[in-house]
This record gives C-alpha cells, sequence and structure tokens, in this order.
C-alpha cells in the first residue's frame, strides 16, 4: 500500500511516504514557520526528490488532532485538497495515538503530551501488547497535575513525550512519585513516518473515510469560542 502522511498538529511540520511497509522517504522541520509555508513545498520536495506520480498513491493519512487549532485546519485544509483532486480516501489518525506509536514496543506507560496552554495538556495513556498499541487512558484535555495524579495510580515506569516535555518536565520530575523517563530528542515530537505507519494499520481495518468526511477532532473549543461564549453569557446577565 502507498500512503502519503501530513502531521500539523503542533510546531512541528512533518510529511512522509510510505510504501510496502518502507518508510520511502520523511520531511520533518521543528521550527517557527507556519505550517502553510512548510507542508506544501515539502511535499514538492517528495514528489522530485523520488519522482512520485501522486496518482498511484491509495491513500492519504493526517493528523486529526487534539492540536493547535491553526495547525489541524491547514493539515486538513491540505489534505481534504489532495484527497479531492486525486480521488483518494483519507485516514485520520489521532495525534496522541501517533506520538505513542514513535515508540512502538516499549515495555512500560507511554504518555505523549501536547501542551494546551492554561495548565492543561492533551494527552492519552498506552501501553504496548507486541508491536500493538493498546489504549489505557482515551485522548483527553486535563491539568497536569491531575494527569500525573492518574499516572502515580497507575503506578508504572512511565515515558513522556511531545511539545508538553519542555512546558511541563520540570512539574513532573518534582510532583510525580513513580518512576519515569522522557524520549529522546529525534522520538519526542510528531512524525510523519508514524502517521503513515499507524494509518497503514487502521487502513487494514477498514479506518478510511472520504474528504468530504474528513474533520479535525479538537477534543476542546477554541479560545476564540470560549470568550464569545463568556461575551454571550455576560451579556445575557
Amino acid at each position: 500500500m502507498k500512503i502519503l502522511a501530513f502531521d500539523s498538529s503542533g510546531m512541528t511540520a512533518t510529511v512522509a511516504y510510505l510504501q510496502d511497509e518502507v518508510l520511502v522517504c520523511e520531511y520533518t522541520v521543528n521550527y517557527k514557520k507556519t505550517h502553510s509555508q512548510t507542508l506544501l513545498p515539502m511535499l514538492d520536495e517528495i514528489v522530485q526528490t523520488l519522482g512520485l506520480d501522486l496518482e498511484t498513491i491509495d491513500a492519504i493519512a493526517v493528523s486529526k488532532g487534539p492540536g493547535s487549532f491553526t495547525g489541524l485546519r491547514i493539515g486538513s485544509a491540505t489534505v481534504k485538497g489532495l484527497a479531492l483532486a486525486l480521488n483518494k480516501p483519507v485516514i485520520p489518525v489521532s495525534t496522541l495515538d501517533a506520538l505513542a506509536f514513535n515508540l512502538c514496543g516499549h515495555q512500560g506507560i507511554v504518555c505523549p503530551i501536547m501542551d494546551a496552554r492554561r495548565n492543561q495538556v492533551y494527552t492519552g495513556i498506552y501501553r504496548f501488547e507486541g508491536l500493538d498499541l493498546k489504549t489505557i487512558g482515551e485522548p483527553s484535555a486535563m491539568g497536569i497535575e491531575e494527569l500525573i495524579g492518574v499516572l502515580d495510580k497507575i503506578g508504572e515506569p512511565t515515558v513522556f513525550l511531545g511539545d508538553g516535555v519542555p512546558v511541563y518536565r520540570d512539574n513532573i520530575d518534582c510532583a510525580m512519585q513513580t518512576a519515569h523517563t522522557f524520549a529522546p530528542p529525534h522520538l519526542a515530537m510528531q512524525r510523519a513516518g508514524s502517521v503513515a505507519s499507524l494509518g497503514a494499520v487502521l487502513a487494514s481495518q477498514g479506518v478510511m473515510q472520504t474528504a468530504d468526511e474528513h474533520v479535525p477532532e479538537y477534543l476542546r473549543v477554541s479560545q476564540a469560542e470560549r470568550e464569545r461564549a463568556e461575551r454571550i453569557r455576560r451579556e445575557g446577565q
């Protein structure tokens, strides 16, 4: 199966091409540029380098969220446009599942954390049974202190990864009682290769949708929506 994959759910912008379980190419930039400036040039670089005919791909995998509202919208719009133009299905992949999949085969608890601001993280709790990813705690937005409490109750060695680590590492080290570590830099951030690999697993299970059906999953409302709701509440008093 030939899968093109995108992840723009955080600061990292990343595009990959997977063919027959071989990661042929992956292009990742973790730098302060908008994804609208980086995703399509990275795709063009892959196409030019490989001489890839996009008509020959079977599906497009995309990180569906949670994550940055703007980043997810840019990724979603990019993938929907490509899928419509190429008449290809979309494979929606959880950002947190894909992050956890960076550590495929790890022994112990895997806990991706993405900075959701307001002292909260987007997170999920996982473990691997062999190479199979198993969800212990469903993806959610929660306070970092609450997450530490949940993990301490589980009481198993835990590895953290994601862009929430630099923000909350000191909190974790100070408050968490259970043994824990942090993933090395090359595995700590979003990788389109993981989105593609997990996308292939999902595709084999029939988890695909049309471009029209695909929408990002934010897990919580945006700041603009929260402020609008608060303004309406105040005006109604």
